[in-house]
């Protein structure tokens, strides 16, 4: 059964519901990924083999890696990869609506549900790319990864800490207070987490000043692009799949009669 006895649906019913719309927006988002941001790739591959072709002839040496995976099974795997990403956060978005629904101040599930994709987004998409963007190959210190990946992490963390700093900060104002002072306070409270982040993690900035700015630019519009078609796409399909879930949900109180 997909409702409880009060009319309520399950946690079942609405991981399943958060399942299929991952799956779909991570295939949407990696057909995103492929035509925008994969030529950009590929640039970056002939730039990153072009520099070791020039430093293997300048040691005397022309070995070269062979490659594990081919470019079109990674292209390939692209797929598969924004499928199952998609999916787990489908899985994790209708965990957190399942949680946070009562205190969620609004009648509308599927309000509810687009408020918390796009609370994820920023917190876990937005504030993290404006202080560690992406990089495409060629670009970063392999020495530095464990560095970066942990900075990373940290950042998604205070991120989603700043989304709830602003949340409180918007309930924050007692009574009935004007709309302009909890908006103030909201903004406020979510600007003052990240930016304590951003002061605490250190700056990192590896670009060798040959490779070509545009390059980098587009590279990280395209991967920013894959993220918003990714949660935009699963908002709005866990939102669509939930008001057909609550159009089938009987009235609560002629259940309870």
């Amino acid at each position: 059964m997909s409702l409880r006895a009060d009319g309520v649906p399950t946690y079942s019913a609405v991981l399943l519901r958060g399942l299929l719309a991952g799956l779909i927006a991570g295939l949407l988002a990696g057909v995103f990924g492929y035509v925008a941001g994969e030529p950009r790739v590929d640039a970056a591959i002939a730039i990153e083999e072009q520099a070791a072709h020039v430093a293997g002839e300048d040691t005397g040496s022309g070995h070269q890696d062979d490659e594990l995976v081919s470019r079109s099974g990674q292209k390939g795997g692209l797929f598969l990869a924004t499928a199952l990403f998609g999916a787990a956060m489908g899985g994790l978005l209708a965990t957190a609506y399942t949680l946070l629904r009562r205190r969620l101040r609004t009648p509308s599930d599927a309000r509810a549900a687009l408020g918390l994709a796009g609370a994820a987004l920023l917190g876990a998409v937005l504030v993290p790319f404006v202080k560690y963007p992406p990089n495409p190959p060629a670009v970063g210190d392999p020495a530095t990864i464990d560095q970066r990946t942990a900075g990373y992490l940290a950042i998604v963390v205070l991120g989603l800490v700043a989304v709830w700093a602003g949340v409180v900060g918007y309930r924050a104002p007692r009574g009935a207070a004007p709309e302009w002072l909890r908006a103030l306070t909201g903004v406020l409270g979510f600007l003052a987490v990240v930016a304590v982040g951003y002061v605490m993690l250190p700056a990192v900035d590896e670009v060798p000043s040959t490779f070509p700015a545009s390059l980098l630019w587009n590279f990280r519009l395209a991967s920013l692009g894959t993220q918003l078609v990714l949660w935009v796409s699963l908002g709005l399909g866990f939102a669509a799949l939930l008001s057909r879930l609550g159009a089938r949900t009987p009235d609560r109180a002629a259940v309870a009669g």
